[in-house]
């Protein structure tokens, strides 16, 4: 495997350091902390890269939160500072990533994502008829550091730039296991995510020779003729996880049924001839629809940003069978207006 160096001059030249931190400005203006590092941009750029090349970086503490939309998830983020050297990193490393990525991996990729993910199940689902989803349990905390950087290996050869990626991997995260477990907060965390699932798609791929396979981070579907195949590949796929990547299917979420049932698949059910939101899908748009509009009549936020968060809502919709819903929706709040 072609392993590629030379790239640390790259990752802490100014010019990249200066683009990196317009990357993570973007939408966190309202934070104080991050208005200064911006005020002071410059000198705090200077700093950061000095750092970086003398070798004495160092990843701040993480701010660990809650959020649930819709289950429970606790977000470590990153220091903005930090921010600033994985968008540095992700900048010149994004390329090499790729490169190890099959075409049916949808998550953190340009020109992906899950629109692209839901229409490519639902062209599975109409050429093979079962279908088995399968999910990895508490796949981010799960994650093996070593098993990481010896992936990391094959991909780099710039010993410094192995070493910043060390100093990002290893601090621990609050609740995870000594040794293993990446933070669902940092840019570098999702692609370290994705490439270290690339393991398995390429076990898929390659070994196995699976006829319908798409991945969207940890969530994954396989297509076949028949359920006994299914449940081979299933038998396949637990054992390679675990051997190869220290990582536990969820059972209770394992689902293999035929594709007419309907696949649960990122916040959709995907049936051959329609795509549908469920009841619960369809009740949290509505929620956060009224919440965005009570926020702009209080004065809480502005037209622009109501706006953005509706037409960010209505573009996950318009991916499912939901214009009557739509219509229902919205001419409700013109009458109100």
């Amino acid at each position: 495997m072609h392993r590629t160096g030379n790239l640390f001059n790259a990752i802490v030249s100014f010019g990249n350091l200066w683009y990196a931190a317009h990357k993570a400005w973007r939408g966190k203006k309202d934070k104080t902390r991050i208005a200064d590092f911006y005020f002071n941009l410059e000198r705090e750029l200077l700093v950061l890269q000095e750092e970086l090349v003398s070798g004495q970086y160092q990843p701040r503490p993480y701010h660990v939160f809650e959020v649930t939309d819709p289950k429970r998830r606790e977000i470590a983020a990153a220091d903005f500072r930090d921010r600033v050297v994985h968008h540095a990193m992700i900048n010149i490393l994004d390329p090499l990533f790729e490169k190890r990525l099959i075409f049916d991996t949808y998550a953190c990729r340009t020109g992906k994502g899950t629109h692209a993910a839901v229409q490519r199940a639902q062209q599975f689902s109409k050429q093979l008829p079962f279908f088995l989803k399968c999910d990895i349990r508490k796949y981010f905390q799960s994650v093996d550091h070593a098993i990481l950087q010896t992936l990391l290996v094959r991909i780099i050869k710039d010993q410094r730039v192995l070493d910043l990626l060390a100093r990002i991997i290893a601090p621990p995260v609050p609740g995870h296991p000594p040794g293993k477990g990446i933070p669902i907060g940092n840019l570098t965390s999702q692609h370290f995510a994705n490439l270290y699932l690339g393991e398995m798609d390429h076990f898929i791929e390659e070994r196995l020779r699976v006829a319908g396979y798409l991945r969207y981070m940890d969530d994954f579907l396989f297509f076949g003729q028949t359920k006994s195949l299914l449940h081979e590949i299933h038998f396949e796929i637990r054992q390679f996880l675990h051997e190869r990547l220290s990582l536990i299917l969820k059972d209770r979420v394992t689902t293999l049924a035929p594709v007419n049932d309907g696949i649960p698949f990122l916040g959709c059910r995907i049936f051959p001839s329609t795509i549908r939101l469920p009841q619960k899908g369809l009740a949290r748009f509505r929620s956060k629809l009224y919440a965005r509009e009570s926020e702009f009549f209080q004065g809480k936020i502005s037209e622009t940003l109501l706006s953005r968060s509706v037409g960010s809502m209505i573009g996950h919709m318009v991916h499912a069978d939901t214009l009557a819903m739509r219509r229902k929706w919205f001419t409700a709040v013109v009458d109100l207006g």
